[in-house]
């Protein structure tokens, strides 16, 4: 069974780390939501606390096939500040292992030296950060193994691409079906 992580911090956008959530669930992909807080509740840019299964240094990341990052502010910022995070992220990325970034979250992997001469996607806000990087205007960019989308609009798109890559796309369509996608 793949096994993905989702790490939430306070500031997060709900419907960017819900839906990867809920979705990647249903096609049965193993998922963690990880606080980066001190607590098991995050509370989202809208006012919607969530209960995270784990906090940050509870985890083994050994263990999982792909880390994702929802955006949203300043749950990207808070993301981007936390060295635990940001050392994952660079580990995920040199083994080959998936990186998911929506929204803003695409900016921490290109502070992290991640996206130079790739292609990716992001918020539109957040294209000034996103120098030396071949930016298309694309729902979702797939480059090797790390995935990027633009934001709450389509975090559908997003968690289906994410499923197609762990688990087929056969598994993403028939979850698209059954959500009538």
């Amino acid at each position: 069974m793949k096994k993905v992580c989702v790490l939430l911090a306070d500031g997060f956008e709900e419907i960017e780390g819900l839906t990867v959530v809920d979705l990647l669930r249903r096609a049965k992909i193993y998922v963690d939501t990880v606080s980066i807080m001190d607590d098991y509740i995050v509370h989202g840019a809208h006012g919607i606390n969530v209960q995270t299964e784990d906090l940050f240094d509870e985890v083994d990341f050994e263990e999982f096939d792909m880390v994702v990052l929802p955006g949203g502010m300043p749950g990207t910022l808070n993301l981007k500040e936390h060295d635990g995070v940001r050392y994952v992220v660079k580990q995920y990325a040199k083994e080959g292992r998936f990186v998911g970034a929506i929204c803003a979250a695409p900016t921490i992997l290109k502070s992290l030296g991640l996206l130079e001469g790739r292609r990716a996607t992001c918020y539109p806000g957040v294209e000034g950060e996103m120098e030396n990087v071949i930016l298309t205007e694309t729902a979702v960019v797939v480059d090797d193994n790390i995935i990027t989308s633009q934001g709450v609009g389509t975090a559908i798109d997003f968690a289906l691409k994410l499923i197609e890559v762990l688990d087929g796309e056969e598994k993403a369509k028939e979850i698209a079906e059954s959500i009538v996608f």
